[in-house]
């Protein structure tokens, strides 16, 4: 009966490619937060959402740790380093040496830390080439939920989402189906019973055409990709001017997810 629940990290956790019927996303924190608080009496759960596209570990650990710390909650859910991973030149042995002293900051305080892994990137363009990097990453953020006893919410085992319908169109997030999979799978890591299975299979697609895919795998590169490199390349990130949610309202989360659930 976790009556507290603040969520820490990046895009992914921002629920960046889930847009609400106002436009702001939700994402599979704020769904996750709703399975949550249906489990307690109403008005005797809290929940803050931290985490802000674009952010690396060290931004994280700086910017979103002292308030998850302050607020100490019967869950915490952290995942962070990714986007240092895809960085060229990382360490991801580096990197995980300070994903877990970040770990040991908020073990200390809070009733249970929810790890995360990062997808298998087999058949993401571009992405696909870093998949060893990768899957060194998730090995060592297994060995630390392992040390300290945190609960591992595997995304590299979840072959739902690897089903381009649960992907936005820049191929970089979620959908709003795939953070509802992550949603009911971080559910199941916990033990709770879900209103649905996150590896159910997808109804069939229709065959595509070499020429469709490569027209798709254009207008990608065009829309999403070069401008992602250009960031990169200036120093931007997508996250400069964004600002976290904060905390949530349960209620007002449903009344936001159930046009597009």
């Amino acid at each position: 009966m976790i009556g507290s629940y603040v969520a820490v990290g990046d895009s992914f956790t921002e629920g960046v490619g889930d847009p609400g019927p106002d436009g702001a996303f939700v994402g599979w924190a704020d769904r996750f937060a709703v399975l949550l608080a249906d489990r307690r009496p109403e008005g005797d759960f809290t929940y803050a959402n931290l985490a802000v596209r674009g952010k690396l570990l060290d931004q994280v650990v700086e910017d979103q740790l002292p308030k998850a710390v302050e607020l100490a909650p019967d869950l915490v859910s952290f995942c962070a380093g990714g986007n240092d991973i895809i960085r060229p030149g990382t360490d991801p042995d580096e990197v995980a040496e300070r994903f877990e002293r970040a770990v040991v900051r908020l073990a200390e305080v809070c009733g249970t830390v929810m790890v995360t892994t990062g997808f298998d990137t087999r058949d993401v363009p571009v992405l696909k080439r870093l998949r060893g990097k990768i899957a060194t990453y998730n090995g060592h953020v297994r060995a630390i939920a392992d040390r300290y006893g945190c609960p591992v919410l595997d995304l590299w085992s979840l072959r739902t989402v690897q089903d381009r319908r649960a992907w936005d169109s820049d191929r970089l997030h979620l959908s709003a189906d795939g953070h509802t999979r992550v949603a009911l799978r971080a559910g199941q890591v916990l033990g709770l019973d879900v209103p649905a299975d996150p590896d159910q299979a997808w109804p069939p697609l229709p065959p595509r055409g070499t020429l469709s895919v490569r027209r798709d795998d254009v207008h990608w590169a065009r829309e999403y990709l070069v401008p992602w490199i250009g960031r990169r390349l200036r120093g931007e990130s997508s996250g400069d001017h964004v600002t976290a949610k904060g905390a949530l309202s349960p209620d007002d989360i449903k009344s936001r997810i159930a046009p597009v659930a």
